[in-house]
């Protein structure tokens, strides 16, 4: 069986997700596991029931810090118009971890990724076998940040067309038994232009698509000036930063180039909608006020909404009273990963 991916590609399905539209491992070793816990999410497949707990997820939204991912989950439960049961509140379902944070709000899940390319690499890989064991059907992955703009206002929506390194190369490479691996970092274009459709006259910013490029580092990796460590000038930073619009490069971030790799390979529809919150051949330094900056943030959550509620409205809206509480398929093993989580480092 062929599949036509969104990228325009023909691919077999069997790379991909199953005929239901369920996760496929790209792991055979899951499979022979006792048990398969979850270290950095507080969860295991057989400590938790995972497909009563995740089972009608649709959206899983990520951004970089857990105050911001809840204030997220707070937010689109309002938009949907998602009740919890009475007595009920959001909880943190991976509070245990102490490492990222996850909310559930009917079919959304918003989760915190940390910084960095490796921080959002081990989320992913966790989060995708949560998808997998909890039977999750055609899930869409949207990652939600900021960003530093190359010659476009702060404030500017951007959603990525493609996600390049450093070296302006479209993929996302590691080494894993002493070779280099290097995973193609791939998004979805119609999912892109469904969002960009998304954006409204009346909007008092711009939301415009094009390349990210997804560094290493926040300063050196990055071209600024102003960190601990500078070999490099004002003149050659821009002749940089330069070369790289001229590439049109429009924004950088730190974790576009593991979330576009880890989704495509597990071939789950993702974008990257990050808002810029200074123009670098500007300046390095964010001068904006917070109440600026956390007007800016909302604005790449706005745009998410739409999308959700638009796909709910379409499809019908999705019942759920799951709000957080886990559900203990073995206390003992519930008890032994709560443990294995707190203490693993």
């Amino acid at each position: 069986m062929i599949r036509k991916m969104s990228n325009g590609a023909d691919e077999e399905a069997d790379e991909f997700l199953y005929e239901d539209g369920t996760v496929r491992l790209r792991n055979s070793n899951i499979e022979l596991m006792d048990q398969d816990i979850l270290y950095h999410l507080a969860l295991g497949s057989g400590s938790h029931d995972l497909v009563e707990m995740f089972g009608d997820v649709k959206f899983v939204c990520l951004g970089g810090t857990p105050k911001r991912m809840e204030q997220f989950a707070h937010y689109i439960m309002g938009e949907i118009g998602h009740k919890l049961p009475t007595g009920t509140t959001l909880q943190d379902i991976s509070q245990f971890s102490y490492r990222y944070s996850m909310y559930k709000v009917g079919p959304v899940l918003s989760i915190s990724h940390g910084m960095g390319l490796p921080s959002m690499g081990i989320l992913l890989h966790e989060v995708i076998k949560l998808m997998y064991h909890a039977k999750v059907k055609d899930p869409v992955f949207l990652r939600i940040g900021t960003s530093g703009g190359i010659g476009i206002e702060p404030g500017t929506v951007v959603i990525s067309e493609q996600t390049v390194d450093g070296l302006l190369r479209p993929y996302y490479e590691l080494a894993v038994l002493g070779k280099i691996v290097q995973r193609p970092a791939v998004l979805d274009k119609k999912l892109m232009r469904e969002l960009k459709a998304l954006h409204h006259a009346e909007d008092p910013y711009e939301t415009v698509t094009g390349k990210t490029m997804c560094t290493t580092d926040f300063y050196e990796g990055q071209g600024r000036l102003d960190g601990a460590f500078c070999d490099f000038n004002e003149n050659e930073k821009m002749e940089y930063l330069e070369k790289i619009q001229s590439a049109n490069v429009i924004n950088m971030e730190m974790e576009s180039l593991a979330f576009a790799a880890l989704t495509h390979s597990a071939g789950i529809r993702s974008a990257v909608i990050c808002v810029t919150i200074v123009d670098r051949l500007k300046g390095d330094q964010i001068h904006a006020p917070k109440e600026v900056l956390d007007e800016y943030q909302k604005r790449p959550q706005k745009l998410v909404s739409r999308y959700i509620k638009k796909f709910l409205q379409t499809k019908g809206r999705f019942m759920d009273s799951y709000c957080g509480s886990p559900c203990v398929k073995s206390p003992r093993r519930f008890k032994l990963v709560q443990q294995e989580s707190e203490n693993y480092d």
